[in-house]
């Protein structure tokens, strides 16, 4: 099948890398850092009625999307401190599809559990809470085909309702390692990493994440670069993530993800 590309916009996304922290090797951090008051967008990959296409939208970003466009700029070379469009399509590809292939909806890899097996499968994601964190979970999914309302890909197709079921059926019963939120101090913890993956965990029947970003270590405390649904766009947390997840009944933990160079 053809992969067919939407750009919206991609300045940001090939834009020269500039190190605004005292890590000016992490690059993770310092490319999320470049997305920082991007306007937070839900729903920007659901454009298209018809094929499922690549969409590339660095001018809009939720949580999920600004850590992909974050890790593709990140696993892309660089010529002159610019990332080749090319590249960073082909890396996104990757990220965002099962075994970097597009073929339907079902393809795009909507459980953060199928993302993660999908990195970890490919070579470009370490999920680090494995060797250090005795807890853990199982999986428990059906949220999308149980509220297949609430997706348009889903509302009228029975055929991707049905997928989407196949998928969660696979993935259920697998047993991942996490954090418990009473576990994590508000200074963080030694192995997790100025530009982790953050993965939050959540209570939420049928879904097992709800919430993604970069850690970033602010004042000694362990804090959070995401596309921030309340406050609109991309920020660093004004709290600590260990307060934010006390905050939140819903969430129950993180996951944390890192980049294998």
């Amino acid at each position: 099948m053809k992969t067919m590309i939407t750009l919206l916009f991609s300045a940001l996304c090939v834009a020269t890398v500039s190190a605004q922290t005292d890590e000016k090797d992490n690059a993770m951090l310092n490319n999320g850092i470049n997305f920082l008051d991007i306007p937070y967008v839900a729903h920007t990959l659901e454009v298209t009625d018809g094929e499922e296409e690549l969409i590339i939208n660095c001018d809009e970003v939720d949580c999920t999307t600004f850590v992909e466009y974050t890790l593709a700029m990140t696993l892309s070379p660089t010529e002159d401190g610019q990332v080749a469009e090319g590249d960073f399509a082909t890396n996104l590809q990757k990220i965002r599809y099962r075994d970097g292939k597009i073929n339907g909806y079902p393809s795009r890899l909507h459980y953060i559990a199928d993302w993660v097996n999908n990195g970890v499968r490919n070579g470009f994601l370490e999920d680090v809470t494995t060797a250090y964190s005795p807890y853990t979970q199982k999986v428990s999914l059906s949220y999308m085909s149980s509220h297949p309302e609430l997706y348009k890909q889903l509302s009228k197709s029975p055929e991707n309702v049905a997928k989407m079921k196949e998928i969660e059926k696979s993935l259920n019963g697998q047993e991942f390692h996490y954090i418990p939120k009473d576990k994590l101090p508000f200074n963080g913890l030694p192995w997790i990493k100025n530009g982790d993956i953050i993965a939050i965990t959540t209570n939420t029947p049928g879904l097992d994440v709800a919430h993604m970003g970069i850690a970033f270590y602010v004042n000694g405390k362990l804090s959070l670069l995401h596309a921030s649904s309340k406050e609109k766009k991309v920020v660093v947390s004004k709290v600590a993530l260990g307060q934010m997840l006390q905050n939140n009944d819903n969430w129950t933990g993180i996951r944390v993800l890192r980049m294998k160079k």
